[in-house]
């Protein structure tokens, strides 16, 4: 019998008069046994999944009630029979002092807010983050440490001269002001992001296309583009999130017709008139966390990618 062994001591090929034994390990497949340390880690992730999901449950199970059955006061039992008119009545009845169309008007208002600010600070961003990370123009530390100290100041301090500087441009209480603060206020921490992610990109690949002639755009739309999909990403998510869920410019730069979802869910929820309605109340939350809580989870991979290079490289 003519044996054939690989250099890892596994049986390769076994061929005789009578047989051939298939190539692989052969015997029973190993059990995993549970050890103390699997049984803290998973236990540990299972009790804050279990954590964090209880009010989530309790809020949509709500949701899905009648106020008598809510009466009853178990907020953990499922709903004896399921309604919907509670979420109807959030999105299109509920009423904020005058105004009684529920949270619609709100959420085309946040859309109308967070598409323009999103694309437009990170548009400026990331050729910020560019032209830092690869183009060393004189004065390039300075604009980015003024950047970098820019986002971390608080945006408390900042909102009476805000209000002047909006004032005196015309723009004060329009979508247009709100808009322009939004995209001002997360440029500081997309450049960072942006100019750490392209620093961290192979150099060479920028030098080669220095030699063949390409400049500043042709460089930025056909080379470090294509491969900053994680990095965008990133950006999208935090700025999608972050203007999505404002509440203080919104309350503070615009009037009560141009109110973002989040004012108007304030002003739901904290209503003085009428009887509590506690499950329309957890149905215009989940409406109102409703967008990012999408784009995160469609998104979710890439933006790991992406805060791992763009945040530790550079």
């Amino acid at each position: 019998m003519d044996n054939m062994v690989a250099s890892n001591g596994t049986l390769t090929a076994n061929e005789t008069g009578t047989g051939r034994i298939k190539a692989g390990p052969s015997g029973r497949k190993p059990r995993r046994r549970l050890s103390r340390r699997n049984i803290i880690v998973y236990g540990t992730l299972i009790v804050v999944a279990l954590y964090y999901l209880l009010p989530l449950y309790v809020m949509i199970v709500t949701s899905l009630k009648g106020m008598p059955e809510i009466r009853v006061g178990n907020i953990f039992a499922p709903p004896l029979e399921i309604t919907f008119e509670p979420w109807v009545k959030a999105w299109a009845e509920a009423c904020t002092g005058l105004n009684c169309d529920g949270l619609s008007r709100g959420f085309w208002n946040s859309v109308r807010i967070t598409v323009p600010s999103v694309i437009i600070s990170i548009a400026v961003a990331s050729v910020n983050g560019y032209a830092l990370a690869n183009w060393r123009f004189k004065g390039a530390e300075l604009f980015f440490t003024i950047l970098v100290v820019g986002a971390f100041i608080p945006y408390q301090v900042m909102i009476y001269p805000i209000v002047i500087v909006l004032r005196e441009m015309g723009v004060y209480g329009t979508l247009t002001g709100l808009v322009i603060v939004h995209t001002i206020f997360g440029m500081p921490i997309l450049t960072l992001l942006f100019r750490n992610y392209f620093a961290g990109l192979p150099e060479e690949l920028f030098k080669a296309a220095r030699v063949d002639g390409a400049g500043f755009w042709t460089i930025y739309f056909k080379i470090m583009l294509p491969m900053s999909l994680p990095i965008f990403v990133v950006a999208m998510i935090l700025q999608v999130t972050g203007i999505w869920n404002d509440f203080l410019f919104g309350v503070v730069f615009t009037r009560p017709e141009y109110y973002p979802m989040t004012v108007q869910l304030n002003n739901i929820v904290n209503s003085v008139q009428g009887v509590k309605e506690y499950n329309v109340n957890m149905a215009a939350t989940i409406l109102t966390g409703a967008v990012p809580l999408v784009v995160y989870f469609v998104s979710g991979r890439l933006f790991v990618r992406g805060i791992a290079a763009g945040a530790v490289k550079g």
